[in-house]
């Protein structure tokens, strides 16, 4: 699962949080409804290093997509998500599709 911070009050999130509001492949952290939340993102902020470039700008970092690998995105259009196809017989047993979760190769 794809973890996404976000804060209310960003507008930038606000549209990611529409546009991700009903898929179980993101869970959506706000980090402005807990301290645990706002934690968190900062320990994730202070030491990953995709985040070098964001603190040079001034800038927070959000929304933030950290991906199943521990890799850090800035942009929706950076994460793509498979979808599963329902009654799909991917697997040799036949129990179906499971998503995909994968970084773009643009950066």
């Amino acid at each position: 699962m794809i973890k996404v911070y976000i804060m209310e009050t960003c507008p930038d999130c606000v549209q990611v949080k529409s546009q991700l509001k009903d898929n179980p492949n993101y869970e959506l952290i706000d980090i402005g409804t807990h301290v645990r939340h706002l934690k968190q993102f900062i320990r994730l902020r202070d030491t990953h290093p995709a985040f070098a470039p964001i603190k040079e700008r001034g800038t927070i970092g959000i929304p933030c997509f950290v991906l199943e690998d521990g890799s850090v995105q800035f942009s929706m259009e950076e994460v793509i998500v498979e979808e599963t196809i329902d009654g799909a017989a991917c697997s040799l047993d036949g129990s179906g599709c499971q998503p995909i979760f994968y970084k773009s190769t643009s950066n």
